[in-house]
């Protein structure tokens, strides 16, 4: 594993040498995570290129292998590589040879036509760590499945969670690679785990890891209320699945945004805030009245608050309500679109964005590095790697 960064001042991943062959967002986002702390990441990719450098949008609208933004947002700060697999894997087995890390994001059936036979390589390579990530897992009787993000989200039972109030529309999927994100968490997780293993016994070993397994783990209340009371939660619009429909919990603003309430009327001091707040602007009206103490009389009079709150947040803007709403305690955020985050006050005064100079010699903004560490600061990122761009590096080997 990368030596330790209070001695030598550089990321917990200097040092550590990663080989990339991915398919989908679950190995490119495990690759990236590494890379952002310091490993470097040699993306392996066929002559054409990965399949996300054919994915949109494209910058300037112009279909490329280099100008699409998916593949830019997974693939900074890596390198890349062409090999022609199964015919060039010498290529493979060279970059092994220094290797660290293999991290393979294929279905079963794309690592046999690419001739990569885990065991194999693992024999080969007794102190590599490979990481496999697949649709269903190495064994079992869909391993040889292919999938997708929406297949993962539905065969986990995540997308059961998903979707509105009304059960005549079907489930609706979490957009941006939810289950992929998930399962590149685990395996970035399982990877340092298995780093640290080796540095104490000197092995590498196979990681398998299932998206539908991942997925599996990940449907938050459905899995307890499932294996305890028995109870299938129902999807409800912009709130947590339950059993039984809870309140409506976003609401307009004077400003024509939303704002998120999750206002729990069994407890008594945020109501009490919620009542002093409304009465401060002169719009609390009976719900000053002592009988609204009683939490029997709030749930059963929920309609009426409901229009109460509503009104109130009409007559204020976004920002307004999220500030003083948090200052008094309560669960209130601002709905925001992707253009409102690039521009929260908050992720700017943390730094939370990186401006990384292109090819071109244009900037973009990036998000940054999900996570700090105080010993040593993130290495600034580079853009994503023109498709073959360390070609040179092939005949070197």
């Amino acid at each position: 594993m990368a030596a330790d960064a209070s001695q030598v001042g550089g990321p917990i991943c200097q040092g550590l040498s990663v080989v990339e062959i991915a398919e989908d967002p679950a190995g490119e986002l495990t690759g990236k995570l590494l890379a952002q702390y310091g490993a470097q990441v040699t993306k392996l990719e066929p002559p054409d290129g990965s399949p996300t450098r054919k994915v949109g949008p494209f910058a300037d609208g112009v279909a490329g292998p280099d100008t699409s933004l998916t593949f830019w947002y997974y693939n900074t700060s890596k390198i890349s590589l062409t090999a022609d697999l199964p015919w060039e894997l010498d290529v493979l087995e060279n970059l092994l040879d220094t290797a660290d890390v293999l991290i393979l994001s294929l279905s079963r059936g794309r690592q046999d036509e690419m001739g990569i036979d885990l065991a194999a390589v693992a024999a080969r390579h007794p102190r590599l760590v490979v990481c496999a990530i697949t649709p269903f897992g190495q064994d079992g009787p869909w391993s040889q499945y292919v999938s997708s993000d929406l297949v993962s989200l539905a065969t986990g039972g995540l997308l059961n969670s998903c979707g509105y109030d009304d059960h005549t529309i079907p489930p609706i999927r979490p957009a941006e690679n939810q289950a992929y994100h998930v399962a590149a968490s685990f395996a970035h997780i399982s990877l340092f785990l298995a780093l640290m293993e080796r540095d104490q016994t000197g092995r590498g070993q196979v990681i398998d890891v299932s998206i539908h397994d991942c997925v599996a783990v990940s449907p938050e209340l459905a899995n307890p209320y499932w294996f305890y009371p028995k109870a299938l939660v129902k999807r409800q619009t912009c709130r947590h699945a339950q059993p039984t429909p809870t309140q409506p919990a976003l609401f307009s603003t004077g400003d024509g945004r939303y704002v998120y309430f999750a206002l729990i009327l069994s407890d008594p001091k945020p109501w009490q805030n919620l009542v002093e707040w409304m009465d401060k602007h002169g719009v609390a009206a009976d719900l000053t009245e002592p009988e609204y103490q009683q939490v029997a009389y709030r749930q059963a009079n929920f309609p009426h608050i409901q229009q109460m709150i509503e009104a109130f947040f009409l007559i204020q803007d976004a920002q307004t309500i999220y500030h003083e709403g948090q200052a008094r305690g309560l669960p209130i955020a601002v709905v925001n679109s992707p253009d409102d985050v690039l521009v929260d006050e908050h992720l700017l005064a943390r730094g939370f964005f990186d401006t990384v100079a292109l090819p071109g010699g244009e900037t973009a903004v990036f998000p940054g590095a999900p996570i700090r560490f105080s010993a040593y600061p993130a290495p600034p990122q580079t853009s994503a790697p023109s498709l073959g761009s360390s070609a040179s590096r092939s005949e070197s080997l």
